[in-house]
């Protein structure tokens, strides 16, 4: 991978965007490369969270213009790629002609975004300096978002002609509520990390030297959870608000009928009595 990096710490997965020369603006490979690698991480067995961060100074501040020609089409970024040929992965969304090529191709990036609201284990955003557009749609796309103090968020596409396509026109609303959003899409205004907590954007708002500290907690705490618990307390209250209530409830009943035949229940149930802590074994 040129543009992205993935470390394992234990059962936490860690992915950095790599582009720090460039804020992690993002490009046709950087796209290609998070639909490649994403969708592989989904279903691993072995990871029970994974955090989504930026080398360097920001997380992402949103599209490479740069990689773009004046006609909107695919260009060499800074990274001497060329965007839609440098590797096997979705083509560059511009540079498709017609209407079903240029929709398979937005598709096709939506895949590397698409997987951390699928995977079964909790995915979270640790956030600083820009989560800009595509950026920000990114950190939208994980579980839970931490940032650094004096972050910048924004949904800047109606700046270049464009709407958000990556996921941010149907998981904002369900994070800032359907007015917060339209606002914010509408305006492309760029708001705070305060702002951003109050409006429930972010989860937690730390010092920048404190960040990675605090999501490494966070991510061990969350790994070390029972995880068929997580899975279905994911997907339960993914479809809250989407599902009528009692079909929504059924993730409820079907979840927790498999919880109390678990051997995590059973370990939990134990551990409490032994005064020690559990060891949950996903089982």
């Amino acid at each position: 991978m040129q543009t992205i990096e993935f470390e394992r710490r234990g059962r936490v997965g860690w992915l950095r965007l790599n582009r720090p020369d460039k804020l992690n603006a993002m490009n046709a490979l950087l796209w290609a490369e998070l639909a490649e690698l994403g969708p592989q991480l989904r279903d691993d067995p072995d990871l029970r969270a994974v955090v989504v961060t930026g080398n360097g100074r920001a997380f992402s501040a949103g599209i490479d213009l740069s990689s773009f020609d004046a006609d909107g089409g695919a260009g060499r970024g800074a990274d001497g790629a060329a965007g839609a040929g440098a590797r096997s992965g979705p083509p560059a969304v511009l540079t498709e002609r017609s209407v079903e090529d240029r929709e398979r191709a937005i598709a096709a990036v939506q895949e590397g975004y698409l997987w951390l609201q699928e995977a079964w284990y909790p995915t979270i955003a640790a956030v600083r300096g820009y989560a800009l557009g595509a950026g920000m749609q990114l950190a939208l796309a994980c579980d839970l978002r931490v940032a650094a103090r004096g972050t910048k968020f924004g949904m800047l596409e109606a700046t270049y002609g464009l709407m958000p396509d990556l996921t941010g026109t149907q998981l904002l609303p369900r994070v800032v509520g359907p007015s917060k959003a339209k606002e914010l899409i509408f305006t492309a205004a760029q708001v705070d990390a305060d702002e951003a907590l109050r409006i429930g954007l972010v989860n937690q708002v730390v010092d920048d030297g404190a960040l990675e500290e605090t999501v490494t907690a966070l991510a061990t705490k969350l790994a070390g959870q029972p995880p068929i618990a997580m899975r279905w307390a994911k997907q339960a209250v993914d479809a809250a608000g989407r599902l009528p209530l009692r079909e929504g409830v059924r993730f409820e009943h079907r979840g927790q009928a498999e919880c109390v035949t678990s051997n995590d229940f059973r370990e939990a149930i134990a551990a409490f009595r032994e005064g020690r802590p559990p060891a949950f074994t996903g089982t």
